[in-house]
């Protein structure tokens, strides 16, 4: 018999968290969440999300041990700005059996149906910053610790409860030519005399933050705000992720396209894939978690990248904006010895966003799925 049980100590959500990182500790391609990390995202006076959302987590017990876990959310302003009574789910892991998955998500249901909710959907985070989309193809390629990793079995559990696909994403491995592709160089070129656009290179987070204030995330704003489930962010989520990501980036990496009155137009971030460090500490910082992970950050010369986001405001979308990303970092993947980014996860439906790999050799070796219920 399971027994489901609600997170509600600190010691509870720490076997929260580590559920994962053991169900996962012999598999190669899983990439350990950072626990601190993670306790934060469910702290409700630190994460902003809280702001607007609810979020309850439960915990399944099988014979004493724990066999799985998942957290239901409630971001009502997601369902304000798309017009639904809709209960996210994510961080849901189990066990393969059946009735460990089941009655998890009977435990999620019950608490949303009690708040009013009338639809499922998930796997999916409070904010799109977090993982979403149940991987269903690329098993045996390393996952970026900006996305969700899970056994192939989990998809036979989410259909079984009756959840139906609503939305897929895919993901591309890009390897990185020798140089700036002709075409791509001369188009570059073009854009940016004809919009009086130029690429500003930033040093640090502090000199990004100082020039542009929080701008950058104005951009993802304006940029998303079509797309799939996306709820604008707030003043303090701005900070929020501000203080979380902006430290770690190399600003080689950070490309920034301005107007002639230094108005962005266009963001694109990526940074090392730094999976196996995360493997190597399995999520802890100390003792030794932070250099390894610091020297991967840092590191002169590596070979695998992943790209976070490319964000370009409407008005300058296609019209070739996009080519001035490349035209800026390609140089930077030459030099510290990239062989090859992983795009983030794209919709399936984002024609725009798919054709930026046109120009560079490519495959298309990840899909991950959105599911969605009435309850």
């Amino acid at each position: 018999m399971v027994e489901i049980k609600e997170v509600k100590t600190n010691s509870e959500l720490k076997a929260f968290i580590k559920f994962v990182i053991d169900l996962y500790k012999d598999n190669k391609y899983f990439c350990p969440p950072l626990i601190f990390d993670e306790k934060n995202t469910f702290n409700r006076k630190k994460n902003p999300a809280y702001d607007f959302s609810d979020s309850v987590l439960y915990l399944a017990y099988k014979d004493g041990k724990i066999v799985g876990r998942i957290a239901g959310i409630i971001n009502s302003n997601a369902n304000e700005v798309w017009n639904k009574q809709r209960l996210r789910f994510g961080w849901f892991d189990f066990i393969d059996d059946l009735e460990v998955s089941r009655v998890l998500l009977d435990a999620v249901v019950k608490w949303g149906k009690a708040k009013g909710m009338t639809e499922m959907n998930g796997p999916v985070g409070f904010t799109d910053f977090d993982h979403q989309g149940l991987l269903i193809m690329g098993f045996d390629y390393d996952a970026p610790m900006t996305s969700l990793y899970n056994y192939p079995y989990y998809e036979k559990h989410f259909e079984n409860y009756g959840l139906t696909k609503e939305i897929d994403w895919i993901e591309n491995r890009v390897f990185v030519p020798e140089g700036v592709p002709e075409k791509m160089d001369r188009i570059a070129k073009i854009v940016m005399d004809k919009y009086k656009l130029k690429v500003a290179k930033i040093r640090n987070s502090k000199e990004l933050v100082k020039r542009f204030g929080y701008t950058f995330f104005d951009v993802i704003n304006e940029a998303y705000k079509p797309l799939y489930n996306f709820q604008p962010l707030t003043d303090r989520q701005k900070k929020y992720y501000c203080d979380m990501y902006f430290p770690l980036l190399n600003y080689d990496f950070v490309t920034i396209v301005v107007d002639e009155n230094d108005k962005i137009v266009g963001v694109g971030a990526g940074m090392p894939n730094i999976s196996e460090e995360l493997r190597r500490c399995r999520g802890r910082i100390f003792p030794f978690g932070w250099l390894w992970l610091l020297r991967a950050l840092k590191a002169k010369k590596f070979k695998h990248f992943d790209l976070l986001l490319i964000a370009i405001l409407p008005e300058y979308q296609n019209k070739g904006v996009n080519s001035l990303f490349f035209y800026d970092q390609i140089k930077y993947f030459i030099q510290y010895g990239v062989e090859y980014s992983e795009t983030s996860a794209i919709l399936e439906t984002n024609s725009k966003n798919q054709s930026n790999w046109d120009y560079f050799e490519n495959i298309q070796h990840k899909r991950r799925r959105a599911y969605i219920k009435p309850i």
